[in-house]
């Protein structure tokens, strides 16, 4: 499984889109293929250089061109975002691979399993949008997403109740509206490929929920205050709904963080 690290780390690095999602695949053989945990997990990469491809060049939020459903043009820019989402979520699950040693065993394999998923999810994603006529990279995009995991880069606590309870369940809440006005628009191939990617995110949220709670009771901290108390450190303004109560619910959050939530 030494092995494997290398690999994590080299799809992690690589800047080539097709390379990651091939080294990615690669990495979840060489887990089935390879039982033993890695001796020395060596020193994680800089958080600060994930490996991009050259396009799409990152631009502060607002400088993001518009999405829409009206026109095949807004649709296009959609997916798109879409797509950047399903790139970054590789090289976030990777990250939570190769940057915290001493996890038990399952959560590397997990997490290696979510790089897997994630990366079946950008290549739906990007056939969709080269069938619509584009292409990812053409046009320009967000880093808001790297930017939490290089604030919780210090604690694996702090990287499962942000990203996965946080980043990635709030993909939860906002893809059902997506799909309800992809149905309105016609495109009945986008949200298909939404219903996959919406059923494999409940999974992740649960994922993370199950190693914030590991790392909480490991600790001996009360897993809905500590989590609260992350909100406040990093969301001082709080998190807006609408929340998808059911799909988090599935995806393991409590009733009693539900209700505080909302």
């Amino acid at each position: 499984m030494n092995n494997l690290i290398a690999t994590v780390r080299r799809a992690l690095q690589s800047s080539e889109v097709d390379e990651k999602i091939s080294l990615t695949r690669q990495a979840m053989h060489e887990l089935r293929e390879d039982s033993r945990m890695p001796v020395d997990f060596g020193t994680p990469l800089p958080v600060d250089s994930p490996g991009r491809p050259a396009r799409p060049k990152l631009v502060r939020g607002a400088k993001v061109a518009k999405r829409g459903f009206g026109t095949l043009e807004g649709r296009i820019i959609m997916m798109h975002a879409i797509a950047h989402i399903e790139f970054n979520a590789i090289n976030l699950a990777l990250d939570a691979v190769q940057r915290f040693p001493d996890m038990p065993e399952q959560y590397y394999r997990e997490w290696v399993q979510v790089a897997q998923e994630e990366a079946y999810h950008f290549e739906l994603v990007r056939a969709h949008l080269r069938h619509l006529g584009a292409d990812y990279g053409d046009f320009d995009a967000h880093g808001s997403l790297w930017e939490m995991c290089e604030k919780t880069a210090h604690d694996v606590l702090h990287r499962m109740a942000l990203v996965p309870r946080v980043l990635e369940a709030r993909g939860l809440d906002v893809t059902p509206g997506i799909m309800e006005k992809l149905t309105q628009a016609g495109d009945h191939n986008a949200v298909s490929l939404l219903e996959i990617i919406l059923r494999d995110e409940i999974g992740h949220v649960s994922i993370g929920n199950r190693w914030f709670r590991y790392c909480c009771e490991q600790r001996g901290l009360e897993i809905e205050e500590t989590f609260f108390a992350l909100l406040e450190q990093y969301y001082p303004r709080g998190l807006f709904g609408p929340f998808n109560l059911e799909a988090r619910e599935q995806a393991g959050f409590s009733k009693s963080e539900l209700d505080r939530l909302v």
